[in-house]
């Protein structure tokens, strides 16, 4: 099948000579936008509950949660080997010892061939990238951002307490020793509209990034997202206006980068809107035949100003 986007399953598959599958870490992490460091109450979308599977339990130790999210995982491929994916709130928020001691209690557990770190772009510094450029040499490292907007007003709002400035020196300062770095973004946050996302596409894609996530804005419950939807509902992307705003933001994106997902899943007792009723795989087939039958492909439109 011809190839629309660089998608990250082919991308993965030609890192590893074997399948590879993420177990999702709760290192027991906060955030400084939680912790009363910059802010308090974090993120006003974030409920870490919507996206942390029932083997990740911050309450047990990462070996354990490696153990939990290996047995959940062999039953249908009893081969596979593994990443360790610290996801849950910021993953290099603290001392470098207890990190590295962290990272390489990972590393050591049988069939973990590598470590994906979710986190802020300002909870970086040269000591830490430093010693995971030394790590990478050895084994596979990959640092995810959370940058979510490329508008400082839109930051602002949703309470990062970084602006995209911040972002992008993490990005630069990462790529630039040559680890792969990844970027994560959020599509219909309030006050961005379709016009606005498509004139971040090009700028996303001008960062030195080797993979980017996005999914769809998604509000769920004991957020604060969720109390000002109630007040005052906005509104949000259907499933056919999401897939045509991906179409024509993908093709803003230069060939290279590798694209990991376009959409995420909430538990159903969580999400309060938009409830689309479709599995990620239902999505992704949608989303492949719009293209298909458009002729939308990756990069089409990018370097072109449009």
């Amino acid at each position: 099948m011809e190839q629309l986007y660089n998608d990250f399953g082919h991308w993965i598959r030609r890192q590893f000579p074997f399948r590879v599958q993420k177990i999702s870490i709760d290192a027991g992490f906060t955030c400084p936008n939680r912790d009363g460091t910059l802010s308090t109450g974090g993120c006003i979308y974030c409920n870490n509950s919507a996206f942390n599977p029932s083997y990740c339990d911050g309450r047990k130790t990462v070996t354990e949660q490696l153990r939990d999210g290996k047995e959940f995982f062999s039953r249908k491929y009893p081969d596979m080997k593994y990443l360790a994916y610290f996801q849950a709130h910021t993953n290099t928020y603290g001392n470098i010892d207890r990190l590295k001691s962290l990272y390489e209690e990972a590393l050591s557990c049988d069939d973990v061939v590598g470590i994906v770190i979710g986190t802020r772009p300002d909870c970086v510094d040269n000591e830490l990238l430093d010693y995971l450029d030394r790590l990478s040499r050895h084994t596979f490292v990959l640092i995810e951002y959370g940058i979510e907007s490329a508008n400082d007003n839109t930051l602002r709002y949703i309470n990062r307490s970084h602006t995209f400035d911040c972002a992008r020196k993490a990005v630069e300062a990462t790529a630039s020793r040559g680890i792969v770095t990844g970027a994560h973004i959020i599509l219909g946050l309030p006050g961005e509209d379709e016009n606005e996302s498509l004139r971040q596409a090009p700028i996303i894609s001008s960062l030195p990034i080797d993979i980017l996530k996005i999914h769809q804005m998604q509000i769920v419950r004991d957020t604060r997202l969720a109390e000002i939807y109630a007040e005052k509902p906005f509104h949000v992307y259907t499933v056919d206006e999401y897939i045509h705003l991906i179409g024509k933001y993908i093709q803003r994106l230069r060939p290279s980068l590798v694209l990991e997902r376009f959409v995420s899943q909430s538990p159903a007792d969580l999400l309060i809107a938009p409830k689309w009723g479709l599995k990620n795989y239902e999505f992704t087939n949608l989303l492949n035949n719009y293209l298909k039958e458009n002729n939308i492909s990756q990069g089409q439109l990018a370097d072109k100003g449009a």
